[in-house]
């Protein structure tokens, strides 16, 4: 007779272990189109309460009104955010004529050093340039299409995390106290704690990516427009815009800013912008980012690395942001549990966990 205490062998846990964890992906991507609003509707949420908060008590609105004032105050924001990128880029789209001409130019001239430097035929350079000019014509309806099925998708998943932020706002009394009924009992203060630190570092962590944003934003703008880039002010905000992507969005920032500055000016200008963006990515690492968004929950540098690359993986760009939030909402939860806080070392390193004060979630 077999004792109910028999422990499994160690292959047999760790095939039940990898099956569960290759379930859990499939599952998260095949959810995405449902699990990604609701995420950032969850994040946006919880940016939200104290704004609901102050609605209901200040001004004695009910649930529904202060809620969905909330969420027009975060549309109000994000719309304005939009439309001053979208102007840049609407200016940079009538200069269109000049940049291409430009860029002809500036291609041009790199032929005749690429010719005089590595002898390379530059009636080979034409053809492949021109052979190149020709497929990407040949499909531009197809492009025309394609970026306007990504704009009507990209609209429609604004709509639903604006949807689920509404709603996880006004049933979040009812969310909440089913939590509670899931783990009664004796858990209820460990559910507490968790819940009030969930809260406070993801507030914590948005407002001060938020902040970091618009203070690198501002930062590049000045730098750009002292070097005399015609387009400073849209370089700058695609450096802040970019930032909040840790690690690789810096990069990709990097990229957008020679393009447009190599098609405009001289390469002087060009290196210029380049060198700026990488001083302030390093002012950002190393002042801005452990002084603005300095959080509670600390995560180590290749667990953070590896979720972005794993968060591009599952669920591409909306994957890389959430990434971070969801380590630190894992680090809360496995530093919070007897059996989980090796895992929760892991995620931190060597830093020390502080408990945080034990009282009841402000939702009611």
């Amino acid at each position: 007779m077999i004792s109910k205490n028999t422990i499994a062998p160690f292959y047999e846990r760790l095939a039940l272990i990898l099956i569960g964890f290759a379930v859990l992906g499939y599952l998260i991507v095949a959810g995405k189109e449902l699990l990604d609003p609701l995420m950032f509707g969850f994040l946006f949420a919880v940016l939200l309460l104290p704004v609901a908060n102050f609605f209901e008590r200040k001004w004695r609105m009910p649930r529904s009104i202060s809620s969905f004032l909330s969420v027009m105050l975060l549309v109000g924001l994000v719309t304005s955010i939009i439309y001053l990128v979208g102007a840049q880029i609407s200016r940079l789209m009538s200069d269109w004529p000049m940049l291409k001409n430009q860029l002809t130019q500036s291609v041009t001239e790199m032929s005749h050093w690429l010719q005089g430097r590595f002898n390379l035929n530059l009636e080979s350079q034409k053809t492949l340039v021109d052979d190149t000019a020709k497929k990407i014509l040949s499909s531009g309806s197809q492009v025309i299409t394609t970026t306007f099925g990504a704009v009507s998708s990209l609209v429609l998943f604004y709509i639903f995390i604006m949807i689920f932020t509404f709603f996880i706002l006004f049933y979040r009394r009812l969310l909440y106290r089913f939590v509670l009924k899931v783990f009664k009992g004796d858990h209820e203060p460990i559910v507490n704690d968790i819940t009030q630190n969930i809260q406070s570092i993801l507030r914590q962590y948005i407002l001060g990516l938020l902040f970091e944003m618009i203070i690198v934003a501002i930062i590049a703008c000045t730098a750009f427009w002292m070097i005399g880039i015609k387009y400073a002010v849209l370089l700058g905000l695609i450096v802040g815009l970019f930032n909040i992507i840790p690690y690789l969005g810096i990069f990709t920032a990097l990229i957008f800013s020679v393009l447009i500055t190599f098609a405009t000016g001289p390469v002087t200008n060009t290196v210029a912008v380049a060198v700026s963006i990488i001083i302030i990515h390093a002012v950002d690492a190393n002042v801005l980012l452990p002084t603005v968004v300095g959080s509670k929950v600390r995560l180590n540098a290749l667990i953070t690395f590896l979720g972005i690359i794993l968060g591009e993986m599952l669920w591409g760009l909306s994957g890389m942001f959430l990434s971070i939030p969801v380590i630190a909402i894992l680090k809360i939860i496995f530093d919070r549990i007897e059996s989980t806080k090796p895992w929760g070392y892991l995620l931190g390193g060597d830093y020390e966990v502080k408990p945080a004060a034990k009282k009841r979630m402000k939702t009611e």
